[in-house]
């Protein structure tokens, strides 16, 4: 009975909320990119080795890929050579990139031989709005879009705008989740060579009415009709 009270100290501590965090992870996908702009720079880091590539291209530091060391919600990476020095710091806050709208999951600053530069590293993170993004359409109903005019979609506040690929378009819509309602959708009149009306016929059907939207990763948008057929789209660079 004497024994009972050290029995529930331990299990209280145990317990015990205070107990410190675990260390964030580092990146573990095979390849993990970093990118950043003015200059531009790109980083990728592999099971193996990092790749940093600097000043558009011009600069090129390839090292074997250190052991990283935890900081303050994220990894540094310090990595030597007879040659060049190099140091990446992965800090886990979401980043916008300054040049479009992708959102990454990580701020990533580099120092390539004492130059810094700043960016953003990891797959891209799926809008959880549309408002202020912009799409390619690469295919409708399971047919790719093909022709010298690309197909595209915007997404402004309350408003959607876009081209077939032969007619302008544009309409209203409200986002609830992963619901769009859209209104009905005027065009220009211009005629189309082809199958370009038949797939434009195709996109103004599936867009006239209520969609739903999902992601396949941060760059795929992907707008389902009611009857199941799709509209496929890669976010514009």
């Amino acid at each position: 009975m004497k024994r009972a009270p050290l029995l529930a100290i331990t299990l209280l501590a145990a317990c015990s909320p205070n107990s410190p965090p675990k260390d964030p992870a580092p990146p573990t996908a095979d390849n993990y990119r970093a990118v950043g702009t003015e200059p531009g720079w790109t980083v990728t880091i592999t099971p193996n080795q990092i790749e940093y590539l600097g000043d558009y291209g011009e600069k090129r530091i390839s090292t074997p890929r250190p052991e990283p060391r935890t900081t303050f919600n994220g990894h540094r990476y310090e990595a030597k050579t007879e040659a060049h020095t190099l140091v990446v710091d992965v800090t886990h806050a979401q980043c916008n990139d300054g040049m479009s709208d992708r959102v990454y999951p990580d701020s990533v600053v580099v120092i390539a031989d004492g130059k810094t530069v700043k960016g953003c590293g990891g797959a891209t993170i799926p809008p959880q709005v549309l408002a202020g993004t912009n799409w390619t359409i690469t295919s409708v109903g399971g047919s790719p879009v093909q022709g010298s005019r690309p197909a595209t979609l915007a997404f402004t506040g309350d408003r959607l705008s876009g081209s077939s690929g032969c007619n302008r378009f544009s309409g209203s819509y409200k986002q609830t989740g992963d619901r769009l309602v859209i209104s009905p959708v005027m065009a220009t009149k211009m005629a189309c060579i082809g199958p370009a009306m038949d797939l434009e016929n195709k996109l103004f059907a599936i867009l006239g009415g209520e969609v739903t939207v999902s992601h396949r990763d941060g760059d795929t948008l992907i707008i389902s009709g009611r009857d199941g057929s799709e509209v496929v789209l890669k976010r514009a660079i």
